[in-house]
């Protein structure tokens, strides 16, 4: 069984648009995990740059005033992205959103100019994660590649939109379950966090349909989402959180292990059912996570 490493707690992220003030200003209430400032598509290009010089300024509020953690997604291409990386490698994020990666190379490009900047700034290296997006099929093929390409790396995520487009497909769960599978196979392969949902994030009316993706895509090795709008938060939130019945069998399962350990035994069974290490494993990590989204809940703003 591959472990993940140790990554932080991302069950939702909110997009949230450099440009817009009202979702700014709202933003911190909304109960993420993660707040991300939007360089990418919900700005235009016209604006780009007017939007970047807002980064710092909507970092301080966010860190001043909220729990969450603190992502800037920035654009493609290069000539784009270069001063996206300058206005986010700054202190209060904790992490950039790399949209369209193209392959290993490409991250390792960006985590290069990354450390040269936190040298340069005085900030800790390496601090700052990025998340993967691929959105289309070529750099699917090199999603364990990908994965692996550089320790900055804490997450990989399918574009659904554009991946769906760029194979000629409407973005339904039913043709994106297998890219998405991929996704969790390269990630989880690496030791990273699978991010996403079995379907798109566009459609968010339909909460309850919304609910039930959720909650399969977390049965499918999924760890946390990013949105676009806050009525989703709360859905990820939980969808993506361990419930008190499994934790509490969990914490049966580590307990009797224990009991068993100390008899010399190597398993046991629990209801009739034969309890072995990789069940036992599965317990103990969901446990670790159940203690870091607690561990979250506690944390004050900054």
């Amino acid at each position: 069984m591959t472990m993940m490493r140790k990554c932080p707690v991302w069950r939702s992220a909110l997009f949230v648009p450099a440009n817009v003030e009202r979702f700014v200003v709202k933003a911190v209430d909304r109960g993420a995990d993660a707040l991300i400032i939007d360089l990418e598509d919900s700005i235009p290009l016209a604006q780009k740059a007017a939007a970047r010089a807002l980064v710092p300024g909507i970092v301080k509020r966010f860190c001043d005033t909220g729990r969450a953690d603190v992502m800037v997604r920035i654009n493609q291409p290069l000539e784009l992205a270069i001063p996206d990386i300058e206005a986010a490698v700054i202190p209060g994020v904790d992490a950039i959103k790399v949209t369209k990666v193209e392959g290993p190379e490409h991250l390792r490009l960006l985590d290069e100019m990354v450390t040269r900047l936190e040298q340069s700034r005085g900030l800790s290296v390496g601090k700052i994660w990025f998340v993967g997006l691929i959105e289309a099929p070529g750099p699917l093929a090199k999603a364990h590649d990908i994965a692996r390409s550089t320790p900055r790396l804490a997450g990989i995520s399918l574009g659904a939109e554009d991946y769906a487009t760029a194979i000629g497909a409407r973005p339904t769960e039913e043709t994106l379950l297998m890219p998405k599978q991929q996704v969790v196979q390269a990630a989880r392969a690496a030791g990273i966090m699978p991010l996403g949902t079995i379907g798109s994030v566009a459609d968010f009316a339909d909460l309850e349909g919304y609910t039930r993706i959720v909650r399969r895509s977390a049965d499918f090795g999924f760890v946390g989402s990013a949105c676009i709008h806050p009525s989703l938060v709360p859905i990820l939130n939980a969808g993506f959180s361990p419930s008190a019945k499994d934790v509490a069998d969990a914490e049966r399962i580590v307990a009797l292990d224990r009991q068993a350990a100390a008899e010399g035994r190597g398993s046991f069974a629990i209801d009739g059912k034969m309890i072995d290490i990789p069940i036992v494993q599965r317990a103990e990590a969901l446990l670790e996570r159940a203690n870091a989204i607690a561990a979250r809940s506690r944390r004050g703003p900054g």
